[in-house]
């Protein structure tokens, strides 16, 4: 087999379109039968047979999560280890209206287009399709780097399915804050006195969080949600709770603002008598985006016909456990666009798109992009010399890692 770089792509993308009908099938299979974080076991068992058919080794239960996986097709030894990462769990309610069922099948379309190149010829390197479930919440990737599952990665991507089509927009760093409040119940008509109102310190957190933000940066994104409030209006609530997600442009700047956070939680229990108790969840990294990486997906996708953006210097972003990978392993986390830039995410429109002509697009092209930048990778030593540069630059000049 030809071992020209242009050639082995040019087959890659007639792979993945000779896939088209499986992968649309496989993602809208997922769509169908949204799974929230943690529970994906369908979507995993589904995309777990399909790399198993095509001969990938697949390892269940990565990092001791029962959805997630590790699927290895091996090439001749001595070449780099590219990580192709899948997202599978849908939202609460709304289902996949983030596109999560689009990036499995993505992943799974370009891990087995480079797979066929590599039983078909000399290929060398390793190609990694890994399963991380719960990036809604829970944070599997998380786990999964704690464990050492890209510990051998020399380089991870994924795309997600957005508005806009762009390369190198990064992510918040985000930090999950869960809050108890404890008062005493009392009959709120005859004796209200006699209780304390948990609520009333639930609901003066948010008060206080609302005084903050004039006094934070631009970047910040404070928002929570009431998760109890009481049993019955004729009961001075003895007990109410809330979740809150605190973001900002890095993790150091995040974990200042949930100190903040916790400080007006404190202020409210203080001011009405409640007592107040605070769990803090492992925090979402922001994205190190590696430029040399992100410029090889650029090149393949506009070689295709689509147009990439650059992010606004206003961009606004989310937050994703792709950042914790991103520290530890070079990466990139493209955005494909599916929808018009007035359809958000975790909408029920942007669920009905990620099934739509534009999302099974969106998909076709992620897994073009992500078979092609991973060929450049097994192919090209300067770009991967360039990439592993890049990142170790980054870590020097930050001093951390992880």
């Amino acid at each position: 087999m030809s071992q020209d770089p242009h050639e082995l792509k040019a087959q890659a993308v007639e792979l993945v379109d000779g896939m088209k009908n499986e992968l649309i099938a496989l993602s809208q299979q997922i769509h169908d039968n949204p799974e929230i974080a943690f529970h994906e076991v369908q979507a995993a068992s589904w995309i777990t047979e399909r790399l198993r058919q095509h001969g990938f080794q697949v390892e269940s239960g990565a990092a001791g999560l029962p959805t997630a996986f590790r699927a290895t097709c091996n090439g001749q030894p001595g070449g780099p280890t590219v990580a192709l990462l899948a997202e599978y769990d849908a939202l609460p309610e709304i289902g996949h209206g983030c596109g999560h069922n689009i990036m499995a099948a993505a992943a799974v379309g370009a891990g087995i287009a480079v797979s066929q190149l590599m039983h078909r010829g000399n290929l060398r390197g390793t190609i990694l399709v890994i399963g991380t479930p719960a990036e809604e919440g829970g944070g599997g990737k998380i786990t999964m780097v704690n464990a050492g599952v890209f510990r051998d990665v020399d380089a991870a991507m994924i795309v997600h399915p957005a508005s806009r089509t762009m390369v190198t927009r990064g992510s918040l760093a985000s930090t999950r804050l869960a809050l108890e409040f404890f008062g005493k119940a009392a009959h709120a008509a005859s004796t209200p006195e006699e209780g304390i109102n948990a609520l009333d310190a639930c609901i003066l957190t948010f008060v206080n969080i609302n005084a903050l933000r004039q006094h934070v940066t631009s970047d910040v994104r404070i928002h929570g949600i009431i998760t109890n409030g009481g049993a019955a209006v004729n009961i001075v609530p003895e007990y109410a709770s809330a979740t809150f997600s605190v973001r900002a442009a890095d993790k150091d700047s995040a974990l200042q603002v949930l100190a903040r956070v916790q400080a007006c939680a404190e202020a409210a229990a203080a001011a009405t008598g409640a007592t107040v108790k605070m769990s803090v969840t492992n925090g979402y990294d922001n994205i190190r985006v590696n430029y040399a990486l992100a410029a090889a997906f650029k090149a393949n996708w506009e070689s295709l016909g689509e147009p990439v953006l650059e992010p606004r210097p206003n961009e606004r972003m989310g937050s994703t456990d792709m950042g914790n990978v991103s520290y530890v392993v070079p990466s990139v986390h493209p955005y494909i666009a599916i929808v018009p830039e007035t359809v958000p995410g975790h909408s029920r429109e942007f669920c009905q798109a990620a099934v739509s002509p534009a999302g099974h697009r969106g998909l076709l092209l992620a897994a073009k992009g992500l078979a092609m930048t991973t060929l450049d990778l097994l192919t090209d030593p300067g770009l991967l010399s360039r990439v592993k540069a890049e990142f170790e630059r980054e870590v020097a000049s930050s001093g951390t890692v992880g």
